[in-house]
């Protein structure tokens, strides 16, 4: 049983440590105060962009994009953006707390949009897609049948989901259709594609710009999770059981054997406890706290069980019905 419960709190750490590797992965998010910002050129010429305020700056060529920079909302006063020797300021409402996308371009004249980007780990590992684009009009943008509508001028799409795998997009720009294989997508990812090129020609590009990495965790690393908890499930809930079993005396061990699952039924009130009252954030974190509860009891556990003494069921059985015929005795000679 002391076996069982090791290999549980491994279980644990074996999580814990997967869970560290999928953190990776996953989008850091703004805090109350503080906002997400990516600038993504779609303009023909490089540009210097600057946010007024928090004094971060960035030099782009055309169809480049920027990482995503954290900064205290409040602070932003203004988009400041340089084509050449042309500059403009621009004052985009940014809001607190937000994931946030700066298109910009220099044609016809210098303009900013602002994009609400994804702030999840799309749901059943899909792949969050939009268009963007700066070109006067594309119309009939599909993704593998799903509609994305039309674009005017500097403008973007919402998003549509899709699985893992290459894509068929098309779309027409000046009465032409353009058909295009997308490239691989993974899984739980988001993507703008930026649509910059008429397809005049057949290697027209088009820019994908990637805002949520996609997993990169394989699932099977979830197997000696599984392998190492259902052993110690094994170990421990069997010999548990068998324990309790033999050591009751047989008018006792239905009652023993409910208060196994007693036990059972405390043991998930406490981690619902521990888990809900914790302030732990991260799911790691929360996994080693258990994995270190598992083995501080399975410690004290051992302890007790090194100076447990065994009762041989038999010899109980006869003590007991030695002692009813005594009381037998006793009450016929009254």
């Amino acid at each position: 049983m002391t076996i069982g419960m090791f290999l549980a709190a491994f279980a644990f750490v074996a999580a814990a440590l997967v869970q560290i590797q999928i953190d990776k992965t996953l989008p850091i998010f703004p805090a109350a105060d503080q906002s997400q910002i990516k600038v993504i050129n779609v303009g023909h010429l490089s540009v210097n962009v600057t946010l007024n305020g928090v004094s971060n700056s960035y030099s782009l060529n055309p169809s480049e994009a920027t990482d995503y920079a954290i900064v205290p909302t409040s602070n932003i006063k203004g988009v400041c953006v340089s084509y050449g020797g042309r500059n403009e300021t621009f004052h985009p409402e940014i809001r607190n707390g937000t994931r946030l996308t700066l298109l910009i371009t220099n044609f016809p004249n210098p303009d900013v949009i602002l994009l609400d980007d994804y702030e999840q780990k799309p749901e059943e590992g899909k792949n969050a897609i939009r268009f963007a684009t700066a070109l006067s009009y594309v119309s009939n943008i599909t993704m593998d049948g799903t509609d994305f509508g039309d674009l005017n001028g500097l403008s973007a799409t919402n998003y549509s989901l899709f699985t893992k795998g290459t894509k068929r997009i098309s779309y027409i720009i000046d009465g032409i259709k353009c058909k295009q294989t997308s490239k691989e997508f993974g899984f739980g990812s988001a993507f703008t594609i930026i649509i910059n090129e008429t397809c005049h020609r057949d290697n027209f590009k088009l820019n994908y710009i990637e805002e949520i990495k996609p997993n990169t965790v394989h699932m099977a690393w979830q197997i000696p999770q599984y392998l190492l908890i259902t052993s110690g499930e094994v170990v421990f809930s069997v010999t548990g059981l068998a324990f309790s079993y033999s050591q009751a005396p047989s008018n006792m061990k239905s009652v023993l054997q409910a208060g196994w699952l007693l036990t059972n039924a405390i043991g998930n009130i406490v981690v619902l406890i521990v888990a809900e009252a914790s302030t732990i954030q991260e799911q790691w974190a929360e996994y080693i706290l258990f994995a270190a509860l598992l083995i501080a009891v399975c410690m004290i556990f051992a302890f007790m069980a090194y100076f447990y003494t065994y009762v041989d069921p038999a010899q109980v059985e006869e003590e007991i019905t030695k002692k009813k015929a005594e009381d037998l005795g006793k009450t016929s000679n009254y």
